[in-house]
C-alpha cells in the first residue's frame, strides 16, 4: 500500500479543522438568531401586558359602550326638588323619613361614604343618610332596583362604569356612586329600574331609566357637575 504523501496529511487536517470552524460558525449563528428570537418574546410578553390593561381598561372606553345608548335607555323627565337640608346633621343611626324616591336632597348623617369606593352591593351598601351627605358633596348616586341587580350583563355594566371613576387621589370628577335601591326603601315609578340623583344648589335632581346606559350617566353628571352643589370641596 502506498503512503501518503506528507502535503496529503496536512490538507485533510486543514480541511477538517475548516470544517470544524464552519460548524462552530453555524452554531454561533443558531445561538444568536435564537437568543434575539428569545428577546423579541420575552419583550413583546413584557410589552403586551400593559397594552392589554391598557385596552380593558374603562377609563380608555367611551361611556357609550357600558349598557344601552341613551335613546334606548327608557329615561323619564328630569326632575327638580327642594334643596333643602344643606349641613343639618342629624345623630348618626336615627333615621330619617325622605320625601322623594329615591332622596336627592334632605337632612343627613354626619359622614359621607368614602370617596374611594364607587360601587355597593345590597350587603354592604351605607345607609342612605349617610349617602345622601355624599350628595351634598357633589356626587351623582347611581341606583339601581332589584331587578337590575338579577341582571348579569347590565349588573357588569355597572361594576364596569363604577372601575372609571376610580381614583386614587380625590378628584371632583370622579364623584359618582353606583348603590343598590332596595323593595323597603320605596317603590320606582313603573318600568324604572335605575335612577339618577344629584343635589345641586338650586334644587335636588333626579331621572330615572329603564335599562343600564353609560352614555346616559355621563350625560347626566355633565348637566349637573359637582361643583354645583351645596359643599363641592368635601370629599
Amino acid at each position: 500500500m502506498a503512503k501518503r504523501k506528507p502535503d496529503d496529511r496536512r490538507e485533510r487536517v486543514q480541511q477538517m479543522r475548516r470544517e470544524q470552524q464552519q460548524a462552530e460558525r453555524r452554531r454561533t449563528i443558531t445561538l444568536i438568531v435564537v437568543s434575539a428570537l428569545v428577546g423579541v418574546v420575552i419583550i413583546g410578553a413584557a410589552a403586551w401586558v400593559p397594552v392589554s390593561r391598557m385596552i380593558d381598561n374603562p377609563a380608555s372606553k367611551p361611556m357609550s359602550e357600558f349598557g344601552v345608548t341613551a335613546a334606548e335607555a327608557g329615561l323619564g323627565a328630569l326632575t327638580n326638588d327642594s334643596a333643602a337640608g344643606v349641613s343639618e346633621h342629624m345623630p348618626t343611626g336615627q333615621k330619617i323619613s325622605y320625601k322623594t324616591v329615591p332622596p336627592s336632597s334632605g337632612p343627613h348623617w354626619a359622614q359621607p361614604a368614602a370617596f374611594g369606593r364607587k360601587f355597593y352591593d345590597a350587603k354592604d351598601r351605607p345607609a342612605l343618610e349617610t349617602l345622601v351627605h355624599n350628595l351634598e358633596h357633589g356626587y351623582t348616586i347611581v341606583w339601581y332596583d332589584e331587578t337590575i341587580a338579577k341582571d348579569d350583563a347590565q349588573l357588569e355594566a355597572l361594576r364596569t362604569i363604577s372601575r372609571r371613576y376610580e381614583s386614587s387621589q380625590f378628584d371632583n370628577s370622579k364623584k359618582l356612586i353606583i348603590a343598590p335601591w332596595k323593595a323597603s326603601d320605596g317603590a320606582f315609578p313603573e318600568g324604572k329600574h335605575i335612577a339618577f340623583t344629584h343635589w345641586s344648589l338650586a334644587n335636588g335632581r333626579r331621572q330615572y331609566s329603564e335599562k343600564v346606559s353609560g352614555e346616559a350617566i355621563e350625560q347626566f353628571m355633565k348637566k349637573y357637575p359637582a361643583s354645583d352643589a351645596p359643599e363641592p370641596q368635601g370629599a
